[in-house]
Order: C-alpha cells, then structure tokens, then sequence
C-alpha cells in the first residue's frame, strides 16, 4: 500500500520534515500540502510525512509519548501491543530469569522495545520488509536489540533462552486490512507456537482475544487482558513462562491500577451459580472476565447469582466495590414492550436514554430509536439493560454506580 511506503521518511529532508510538523486536522492536509510542496519539497516525501504524522497521533493512545518518534505502517499498528501491556509481557521473562530472547513477527517492535528495556537480549524477526525497516527506526535507542528481516519459522531458536511470538492476523488489500480467524492461517500458525512448546522451551504468544476455548493448547496458561475495559488479547504462556496452577486468568488494566482473577479449573469445569431474579445491584463483568469463563467465580466473590446460566449479568443484594464489573443499582423491572416502555419514557419526561442489551437479537441504537421516537424531548436521562430471565425478555431499569 502506498501509505505504507516509509522511504521517503528515511531521508535526511523526510525525516527532518516529519518531526518538524505540528498536530493538524484533516481540514488542514490540503493547506498544509501546498505550503510544503511551495517549500520545495518532493509530492512524496510530503505525502510519507503527513501519512506518518497522522498514525503518529493514532498510535499515541498504545505508546504514549513513546509514539511521537516512532515510525508505523496501518496493519502494524492495528496489531501493535500497547506498551503498558508489552511491559508486562517483557517481566514474564524476566520474572523466570530468561535473558536472550527471540520475538517472532515483532511487528513494530513494541515488545522488542519493552524486553529491551529491562535488559533482554532480543533478537526481533519480521517478515514484512517496511514492517521490519519501521522496527529497525523504532529500536535504535537499544544497543540490545536487532532486527531480522526473515520468515519466523525459519529461525533456529536452539540458541535462545525463550521466545515471544506475535503472529501476524491481519491482511492487508488495497482497500485496507481485515483479521484473520483460523489459528493455523496465522503467520507463524498456532501449530508452530505448539511445536516449540512442546520441546520444551519458554514460549508466550499473543492471540486475539475471540480464540475459542477450545483452540486453547493443552497444558499452558490463557490470560485474557483488557485495558479500560477493551479486551485486547489473550496471551498463552507455556512451561518456564506459564504461573503454577493457573489455566486462565483474566488480568483488568485501567484507571485504577492492575487487577486478576485466576483460575487453575480446565475450560467448563468451575462453579455452578446461582440463578435468580434481578434486584439490588446489576454488575456487567469486564469482557477479560467473561472471555476467561470466570463469571460464576465473580459472581461468587460478589455473593450474587446469575440472571441466566448463559448470561453474563449478576445481581446481588449488597454493593461490593470490584474493579472486575460495572455495578448498576436496579430501580425497578419492566417487561420489554415497546410500546409501554415509550409509554413509560414519555411519562417521566426521558429525553436521553442509555442502552446496555445481552441475550437479546436486537441492537441499542435500534430500540433507543424505537423508544425515543414520538416520545417527547424530555431533560431526564434513564439507563435500561434488556436481557432475558428464563424465557421472559425484561428492560431493568439502573443507575450507574459512580466509580470511586
């Protein structure tokens, strides 16, 4: 792709033009092309510039400051992990004491760059020719790190003391990039990432946080992360890198620090819960939490139940503060019925209406839509979550709890 040509920036006018530009907006591009091609530089090296400034600004919400030396191509950056999470992947090998290390698929280089900087020896592979020239610029700080422009399982890792792998899954087209599903049409596949296990070396894979359960290898750990409550992948750790009884976890990044629930239970073996009606407090577990299939375990940490064995909402009759959930007081249960609910909207003069929905086909700006429509422009601001109970579709009526 063309906006992914990155050689115009590796050039003393490029390089210089590019860390010499300012934040600007899209309404801006056309003004500000004019003035650099007046100011004599080339149609493309204009173009790579304002290309890599705009993904430097996209990509400071995974680097930080970090991005605004840094160089990107669209698919690494949809791919790249975010540096506070490629920190705590880099402290897994430092935690079982492993020194050189192989990154395969290193993309960007954002673990290459933590593993560096706590003092690994890592040697970063690339397929991708541009990928792994944008790696090269990104790790030059660290004397410690070296790229290699070479197909991942070309290399011989015998000489390592433990691998990462991030592999590629994302296409790229001239129309943009999209994911790829299958764990065995990944670049390397998962079945690569199961054969260095199985020799016995120190192995870590970032996955997309969908993996089925049952694509889960035997015999390594599943750790599901989130970060503000966006599920950004699950890692798989094997032998010297995996925790002692832990099978999945589910690890929460935010605002309010780090926090993990763990599990050493096999995938469909933990509690049964409870199920019962919705009343005192409704929690929405984080998405790192249902996706490591620990809903009942918070629903017991919570002593609440379940609405519905397939659903992930809980009730329980006391607040519990958790960084796990976000917790809803229930005001009141309604039966979901379109036109009692707008009935209902108008009476109490709702002109703003928050929609949460699991279990049910329909979709929030659908029956926000529904809802509001005739109802009257009301200044009250309501928050419903339609679910099911059993058979009965229900609107709860909530308020948010305020976070601490």
């Amino acid at each position: 792709m063309a906006s992914d040509n990155i050689a115009d920036i590796l050039t003393t006018d490029g390089w210089e033009l590019l860390n010499s530009l300012g934040p600007y907006t899209e309404a801006d591009s056309l003004r500000l092309t004019g003035q650099l091609r007046k100011a004599g530089y080339s149609p493309e090296v204009v173009a790579a510039a304002l290309t890599q400034s705009r993904l430097r600004a996209k990509a400071s919400a995974k680097f930080g400051p970090f991005a605004a030396r840094m160089v990107f191509t669209a698919a690494g950056l949809e791919q790249a992990t975010r540096l506070t999470v490629a920190a705590r992947h880099a402290q897994r090998f430092v935690d079982a004491g492993l020194v050189r290390i192989a990154d395969l698929g290193c993309g960007l280089g954002a673990d290459s760059m933590a593993l560096a900087t706590l003092d690994r020896e890592v040697t970063a592979v690339e397929l991708d020719e541009t990928t792994a020239a944008a790696a090269t610029m990104n790790l030059i700080p660290f004397p410690n790190a070296r790229v290699v422009n070479a197909d991942a399982s070309s290399i011989d890792t015998t000489a390592f003391d433990g691998v990462w792998l991030d592999p590629a899954r994302r296409t790229t087209t001239t129309s943009g990039t999209s994911r790829i599903f299958d764990p065995e049409a990944f670049s390397p596949p998962l079945s690569f990432v199961e054969d260095l296990a199985d020799g016995g070396k120190p192995v870590g894979v970032k996955m997309g946080p969908g993996m089925p359960h049952a694509s889960v290898p035997a015999g390594c750990e599943a750790q599901w992360v989130s970060v503000d409550g966006d599920v950004t992948e699950v890692a798989l750790w094997f032998n010297a890198l995996r925790r002692e009884g832990v099978r999945r976890a589910a690890l929460v990044l935010g605002a309010r620090g780090a926090a993990e629930m763990v599990s050493e239970r096999e995938f469909g073996d933990g509690p049964t819960p409870a199920v019962g009606a919705p009343a005192g407090y409704l929690y929405e577990p984080d998405g790192a939490v249902i996706r490591a299939e620990l809903v009942a375990d918070l629903a017991a940490q919570l002593g609440g139940h379940l609405l519905d064995p397939m659903i992930a909402y809980i009730c329980a009759p006391t607040f519990t503060d958790t960084p796990f959930a976000r917790a809803y007081r229930v005001l009141e249960v309604r039966p979901y019925n379109v036109k009692a609910l707008k009935a209902w909207i108008r009476t109490e003069g709702i002109g703003v209406l928050d929609i949460k929905k699991r279990g049910t086909s329909v979709t929030p700006e659908e029956v926000r839509r529904q809802l509001l429509t005739g109802s009257g422009k009301g200044r009250k601001k309501a928050t419903l979550v339609l679910t099911r109970v059993g058979d009965e579709r229900v609107a709860i009526v909530v308020e948010p709890v305020p976070a601490p």
